[in-house]
């Protein structure tokens, strides 16, 4: 097949033929009409040669041009396509290193086999410009619903025609056991939108908890105004959720705006999701307030919150046990996704237990420590005085408001507190040596005796050691493992040492070591505190 007048034009109407049915940019079809005739030249006169083909936008008519570089008198490699300094002067006036010299050529006569080689060139680049633009289309709808048909099902995959493509509703991401037949219409979350070899992929889903957000949002108007706002969710999929809202508009009540009259609202998202019923709950930045919503219907007595540890506990009365964890743990599960804490539910009975055993505890801790009788270790705890430390170091009025305490009783117990205290520092420092603990720890402000000998215990022996540490391995923390919590246990957790304290500790052994400019932890903090600001201002 010959470039001639005859078709040129057909070159055009074919671009834009293809462009119109694949909805991609003209231009990208006529540049790979362009390299294919290119390779059909290069088949013609020589595969070294760089030949290169540009069609008129216009008219059709397609030019055959060969290119050569200029390059240095011993850097050619390749003769067909590279031309030293000197013989450039044959064909320019005054040729450089890096210039082109172009010629036209005659068009090629295309065989069978250079057409069809051109085919496939074309084909495979209309093609990536059809994925290109799939992935530029739908990236940006990541996090939107989607509307579809299903075309079929494999191996309990989904495939669904969304328009322009296909996408993938996985196994694990419908709801239940849902089941589809082709044709039927289906409304899904896009997840994700990656960009794979064989084209871009699309994933859907139903069990996401953004789906049912969305879906509110679609049902609310007050939620697509931003009147209500959605602040968590968190699902069962197909048996039950729970979504926190909340309302920037004190005349309107997020609950009952999401429920709508007479459940309409509501209704609509649970028929959207098979049925799955939901709590609708009033969002409070008190968590321990949004807590006691989130467990609804269970009521609650008591609520300890740890923030530390980000755990909760909730005492209920013994006949709300049931409810409270609901089933198989699903109020519960729900309530801990929803305020992202870990929650510890018990009954009031079993915390009556725990405070009896506490109390005895402290009890027996000052009939021990500071000899004294049954009656009167049970007026200091009930006092709310927990260790030998609040009794030795108090102030004596504290101590004067207990019944039967005078100024010399006062005085008794806080120096045999004391004692005792002094008599465990000394013992402790006595262990921390015969440990091989050194001065320059010993003599470091801020460690009890007890702590050194805790250190020492763990091999940490030298002000060297103890700057080497991190803080989370003095103060504890918590780590995510397979997404459950872990408790690390900190060498200083018993002391109360708070992961603060423990960041200023190590931070000051080393300035004192030299290893940080006391100057520049100064202007870092002035930073911090100037950024702080701005953001209060803004």
């Amino acid at each position: 097949m010959a470039i001639t007048s005859a078709n040129q034009l057909e070159l055009l109407q074919t671009a834009e033929a293809v462009a119109r049915e694949k909805m991609i940019d003209p231009t990208l079809v006529i540049e790979a009409m362009e390299e294919s005739l290119a390779r059909a030249a290069k088949s013609r006169y020589g595969s070294e040669m760089d030949i290169r083909v540009k069609i008129d936008r216009k008219t059709g008519r397609a030019t055959f041009t060969r290119v050569r570089t200029v390059v240095e008198d011993d850097a050619v490699e390749n003769y067909q396509a590279e031309m030293t300094v000197a013989q450039a002067r044959q064909y320019m006036a005054d040729p450089q290193v890096g210039d082109t010299y172009s010629e036209e050529i005659p068009p090629v006569d295309m065989g069978r086999i250079a057409a069809q080689s051109g085919k496939q060139v074309i084909i495979q680049k209309v093609r990536e410009a059809e994925r290109d633009r799939q992935y530029e289309e739908f990236k940006d709808r990541v996090g939107s619903i989607i509307n579809g048909v299903v075309k079929r099902e494999e191996f309990g995959n989904v495939i669904v025609d969304v328009g322009r493509g296909e996408a993938v509703l996985r196994r694990n991401e419908k709801i239940g056991r849902e089941a589809y037949r082709p044709n039927d219409r289906i409304r899904c979350y896009i997840k994700d939108v990656r960009r794979e070899a064989r084209g871009p992929q699309i994933f859907l889903s139903r069990t996401a908890p953004e789906f049912m957000a969305e879906l509110f949002k679609m049902e609310v108007p007050e939620i697509y105004d931003g009147i209500i706002e959605i602040k968590a969710v968190a699902r069962d999929p197909g048996s039950r959720a729970k979504i926190a809202v909340i309302s920037f508009d004190n005349s309107i009540d997020p609950v009952g705006a999401c429920v709508g009259m007479r459940g309409s609202r509501v209704q609509a998202v649970v028929n959207e999701l098979q049925g799955e019923k939901i709590d609708i709950i009033p969002w409070n930045e008190d968590m321990p307030t949004f807590l006691v919503n989130a467990l609804q219907p269970a009521e609650v007595s008591k609520v300890v919150l740890d923030e530390d540890a980000e755990r909760i506990e909730v005492v209920v009365p013994d006949e709300q046990l049931s409810l409270a964890i609901g089933r198989r743990g699903q109020n519960v599960r729900l309530a801990s996704q929803l305020t992202g804490l870990d929650i510890d539910i018990m009954t009031e009975s079993e915390e009556s237990e725990r405070r009896q055993k506490e109390f005895e505890e402290r009890t027996r801790l000052f009939m021990d420590t500071l000899d004294l009788d049954e009656f009167f270790a049970q007026l200091l705890v009930s006092e709310g005085f927990t260790n030998l430390e609040e009794v030795a170091y108090v102030d004596v009025d504290e101590l004067l408001v207990i019944d039967g305490v005078d100024t010399d009783t006062a005085s008794e117990l806080q120096a045999r507190a004391r004692d005792f205290l002094e008599e465990q520092a000394r013992t402790a420092l006595e262990k921390a040596r015969e440990l091989g603990v050194e001065d320059s720890l010993v003599e470091f402000d801020g460690l009890t005796p007890q702590m050194i000998e805790a250190l020492a215990q763990d091999g940490i022996k030298t002000l060297e050691d103890f700057a080497t540490c991190a803080d989370w391995e003095l103060a504890g923390g918590w780590t995510t493992v397979n997404g459950e919590r872990v408790k690390d246990e900190g060498l200083l957790e018993a002391f109360d040492v708070s992961l603060e304290e423990a960041q200023d500790l190590i931070m000051t052994a080393r300035v004192q070591l030299g290893w940080v400019d006391p100057t520049i932890m100064e202007t870092e903090a002035d930073d911090e505190d100037l950024a702080d600001e701005d953001e209060a201002g803004a």
